[in-house]
């Protein structure tokens, strides 16, 4: 085994999860909905994912093992449960990685200025390339984190700050309607999958220096830096280019800021920036992904097929599966549509977590049960969203979900009938 990671590795490793695709992704999306308290969703998502941060570090704390709510489970003799949420939870990285996708297919497009058919093609791109990347072996490293995190920081804290030094409130509401403080729940709702990424840390718990101790210090700082970056980016960006030009140009609305503040350098800037934290979250959710869904297969609760490994013991099924679902709906998908998909999936899986914490008497779990009602009240928002605008959407969730619980033992033994009769 190499070396341990330390608080700066961990810190970084969290943050990067987070920042990899958020906020080049979802500020748009959150501005057309939240208008002039685009900043307070970032806030309310925050303290959720804060009461949730602390729910998994004070859970891999007490059983002392790697794996998030789908190991917290079995170990509780929750098996079918567990298994069903495992699900859900790959669902929504499998989203994940096609919103970054899409993000990095548009930032790129749009600096290069091909036409309409290059986005997609750039987003189908990204994820073959970054599929094999994995299927050679080549994983995570933290020091190359540790580098991209820090300069991704630099450049969105540069041009929150050019933005932030403009000072125009009017411009957070330049051009669209001006909405009531109630709708930053809504928002919140609707860009949730912007803190997804820290809870990967539970996944590599055995590989961090005094893991009990510095977890819940890198998880739960990592949160309040975010925060901060996002509420700051989501001001001044928008008091750069107005919110309407956000919410017009949503898929790349980053980039536009960059080139306001800075012109051309500022957009180069914010695309390198872009493509390089899109594409290192889509190879960090690639390779944890892969590895929980071999996890889950191993308990016989995915087709045995998806634990198989190939030489470089890579579960080269499952990042194969990943990649394509994640490919095929980048390429027919809407970014508003995957976003809140995405932040559906993780609300209720950050929930259940918060939920599993509060019956296991964490420490504080005070802190527990006010991140299961936020994730509950942002969820029915989210769902009420959903059945108002894109109701197919939470139609297609159900369905998976329904699957996940009531489908799950026939496919299973079925996959596992064909498996034993060709005596893999």
């Amino acid at each position: 085994m190499g070396q341990k990671m330390g608080l700066n590795a961990t810190w970084s490793m969290a943050v990067g999860g987070m920042v990899g695709g958020g906020i080049f992704s979802v500020l748009g999306v959150v501005v057309q909905v939240a208008a002039q308290w685009a900043w307070l969703s970032f806030v309310l998502a925050g303290l959720i994912a804060l009461a949730s941060a602390h729910s998994y570090a004070q859970l891999a704390k007490r059983f002392d093992t790697s794996g998030g709510a789908f190991t917290y489970l079995r170990k509780l003799d929750h098996p079918g449960f567990a298994a069903s949420l495992a699900w859900v939870l790959i669902l929504g990285y499998v989203l994940t990685v096609s919103v970054y996708a899409f993000t990095f297919g548009h930032y790129l497009a749009h600096a290069m200025s091909f036409g309409a058919w290059f986005p997609r093609l750039c987003a189908v791109a990204v994820i073959a390339a970054l599929t094999w990347v994995n299927l050679r072996g080549v994983g995570e490293s933290s020091l190359v984190e540790i580098v991209t995190v820090w300069g991704k920081l630099a450049v969105l804290l540069g041009l929150a700050v050019f933005g932030l030094l403009q000072w125009a409130p009017d411009q957070l509401t330049a051009g669209v309607e001006a909405k009531d403080a109630s709708y930053a729940l809504a928002g919140a709702a609707a860009v949730f999958m912007a803190y997804e990424g820290f809870q990967l840390l539970t996944y590599d718990y055995q590989d961090i220096r005094d893991a009990p101790r510095l977890l819940p210090l890198a998880s739960l700082t990592a949160v309040l830096a975010v925060i901060g970056v996002y509420v700051v980016v989501a001001l001044g960006a928008t008091m750069l280019v107005g919110a309407s030009t956000i919410v017009e140009k949503k898929e790349v609305a980053l980039s536009i800021a960059g080139q306001q503040a800075l012109g051309l350098t500022g957009m180069i800037l914010v695309t390198i920036a872009a493509a390089f934290s899109t594409a290192s979250a889509i190879n960090a959710t690639l390779f944890s992904t892969a590895r929980l869904m071999r996890d889950v297969a191993d308990e016989h609760d995915l087709p045995p097929l998806l634990s198989h490994e190939n030489q470089r013991d890579v579960p080269d099924y499952a990042v194969i599966g990943i990649g394509a679902v994640g490919a095929l709906l980048a390429s027919l998908g809407s970014l508003e549509v995957l976003v809140q998909a995405a932040s559906l999936t993780f609300l209720f899986t950050f929930g259940t977590v918060n939920a599993i914490a509060f019956r296991q008497k964490v420490a504080h779990r005070w802190v527990s049960l006010l991140g299961l009602a936020g994730a509950a009240a942002a969820g029915v928002v989210s769902i009420w969203r959903m059945l108002t605008g894109d109701p197919w959407v939470l139609a297609a969730l159900a369905a998976m979900v329904l699957l996940a619980t009531v489908g799950r033992p026939p496919i299973l033994r079925l996959t596992q009938h064909h498996s034993r009769h060709r005596g893999d």
